[in-house]
């Protein structure tokens, strides 16, 4: 590694979701680490299966110098808005990076507000930049994990199968049993519902 600067890609998930936060990874590669995570096939996560994802999430732990993970909660997101939050639990993911970078690759159009670092964005950066690609594949990892332990929590809304995306049985589950503590309240399919019950809503 020597002098070289270190430099971190940052990507998240869970952005379009009903339930749970939205979640970020942020990866520190070496050239030599990137080139091998190519090698393995480490892309976008959202062009591998949930198998390729879970084998590349254990060799990017593997080849990073370092990776760290940030999130939002879902009263975050409904305080401060999904933007908002998704650049929060960006810059929490890259926060806790250790050594921190002297630059960052952010997956998209919108940079970081308060990031203490150099920070460039990229759209489309999950296809084009090894180290975004490898945070897609960590955050996307993680959070699946996630919403498998929070379904043994909220039963009922089957959460393990569709992660807390807008499926018609999440829906379906909602209507049926209102929404819990998870849920994103600001989201119009939950506002819907809030409506339906007479529940009033403020972030």
């Amino acid at each position: 590694m020597g002098t070289e600067p270190l430099t971190a890609g940052v990507d998240e998930v869970g952005r379009g979701a009903l339930f749970g936060p939205v979640v970020a990874a942020a990866v520190i590669l070496s050239p030599r680490g990137a080139a091998q995570l190519i090698q393995e096939g480490v892309k976008d996560s959202k062009q591998l299966r949930p198998r390729q994802r879970d084998l590349l999430y254990e060799i990017i732990k593997l080849h990073a110098i370092d990776y760290r993970i940030g999130w939002a909660s879902a009263r975050t997101i409904d305080r401060i808005n999904i933007l908002q939050a998704s650049l929060l639990a960006m810059r929490r993911a890259v926060e806790r990076l250790v050594p921190q970078p002297s630059f960052c690759w952010v997956d998209g159009n919108q940079r970081i507000p308060h990031l203490t670092m150099e920070q460039q964005t990229l759209i489309q950066g999950d296809r084009l930049n090894p180290a975004i690609a490898a945070a897609s594949i960590m955050a996307k990892v993680w959070r699946d994990r996630l919403m498998v332990r929070l379904d043994r929590r909220y039963p009922g809304y089957g959460i393990a199968s569709h992660k807390g995306y807008g499926s018609r049985l999440h829906q379906q589950a909602l209507h049926e049993l209102g929404p819990c503590s998870q849920h994103r309240l600001s989201f119009a399919p939950c506002q819907r519902v809030l409506k339906l019950k007479g529940i009033g809503f403020e972030s």
